[in-house]
């Protein structure tokens, strides 16, 4: 599936290949995070994602890329207007992506919500049902119902 494995810092030479690098990591990113909206989109719970650490992974890989173009430490600029050109797309790509991965795992958030929560008042129903006093502190009907044939 994903066989291209990330520079492991940006690169540094001049010719072109840093921005090929950062296109691949780019389109490495696209692929796990396609990859993992695809997975929530049939209804795997986020805990349940495979994904995430590849994803941290290959986003703490940008961010040194975005910092070391931020500190000015590398200049990107190249004179192939395709490459740029593909950067921008990959960019544009890899934004549109994280907004749906987003929005998925806020649905798969709140999807495992709602099932924590039908389990607690689950538990709670049944902790209600079989216990011996009622919510106003009384003994309730059940409870006294047993004792109603003992003698002693």
């Amino acid at each position: 599936m994903m066989t291209r494995s990330p520079p492991l810092q940006p690169a540094s030479a001049d010719d072109g290949s840093r921005l090929e690098d950062l296109v691949e990591l780019i389109e490495r990113l696209i692929d796990v995070v396609t990859e993992e909206n695809i997975a929530l989109a049939m209804g795997l719970p986020a805990s349940q994602s495979q994904h995430t650490a590849i994803k941290l992974e290959l986003s703490e890989l940008f961010e040194a890329w975005v910092k070391e173009v931020g500190r000015k430490n590398m200049l990107l600029g190249t004179s192939d207007r395709q490459l740029q050109g593909r950067v921008l797309t990959r960019l544009e790509q890899l934004s549109v992506a994280m907004d749906e991965n987003v929005t998925r795992l806020r649905a798969a958030i709140e999807a495992s919500q709602r099932r924590i929560d039908a389990v607690m008042a689950a538990i709670r129903e049944q902790i209600s049902d079989n216990a011996p006093y009622g919510s106003n502190g009384r003994i309730s009907a059940q409870s006294a119902s047993y004792a109603r044939n003992v003698r002693i």
